[in-house]
């Protein structure tokens, strides 16, 4: 093989490479796999939690498909997208924590978007000590379908948006681990403020969903009909 070939061969290859890079390269596509992260959802589903209208949703959603990050399955007219593997999820997560300790613009942002936190926070092995011990009750604060799809086993579900009329669910003599999608989640930090400001226990999961199921710990699926 000639030099000139070989170059040429190899420009292709870093090319292709760079395709994926384009294709994350957008903050709406990184939420997006953030919300497949916690199971398949329709377009219109996906729209609805991103914020984006039908058409610019299903346009981020075609190029994820095509940088092969995203698969689909039709359901009569509907069409399901699902990540196309967890090393999509790991690539995300790796990205995050990447993005974080090297760019500057990112702990700022990330402290403005989650707020000011001094409650206390737990990891993951700290919190199964406390389930085996039943010395907490854990609580899932994600929309229900993403509970339905996947969860801590036995976990309690209540959407943040309706914990404020739901919270005497939650017993009273037990510490509240609350969690919801993942490390930059803000649903587990709305929770754990409102249930201090009720004069519950409540500490924070110090991750969440994404990084459980990256960890390989059990998870359960549940309909909640």
């Amino acid at each position: 093989m000639s030099e000139n070939t070989k170059s040429a061969t190899k420009a292709r290859l870093y090319d292709a490479f760079a395709a994926s890079g384009k294709a994350l390269a957008s903050g709406k596509r990184l939420e997006l796999l953030d919300l497949l992260a916690q199971g398949e959802r329709t377009v219109d589903a996906l729209a609805k939690a991103a914020g984006l209208n039908l058409t610019t949703a299903s346009a981020h959603l075609q190029t994820l498909k095509q940088a092969g990050f995203v698969a689909t399955r039709r359901e009569g007219v509907r069409i399901h997208y699902r990540l196309a593997g967890d090393d999509v999820a790991q690539l995300f997560a790796l990205l995050r924590k990447v993005a974080e300790a090297h760019q500057a613009a990112v702990p700022p942002a990330r402290d403005a978007y989650l707020g000011e936190d001094a409650s206390a926070e737990l990891s993951r092995e700290e919190l199964r000590v406390r389930i085996a011990v039943g010395k907490a009750v854990v609580l899932d604060v994600r929309p229900v379908e993403e509970y339905q799809a996947g969860h801590i086993p036995g976990a309690l579900s209540i959407p943040v948006d309706e914990l404020t009329d739901r919270i005497n669910e939650l017993p009273e003599d037990l510490e509240i681990v609350v969690y919801c999608r993942g490390e930059y989640c803000v649903l587990a930090y709305d929770a754990v403020r409102l249930l201090t400001e009720r004069g519950r226990r409540a500490i924070r999961l110090n991750d969440g969903m994404l990084e459980w199921r990256l960890s390989q710990l059990p998870v359960d699926a549940a309909d909640l009909a």
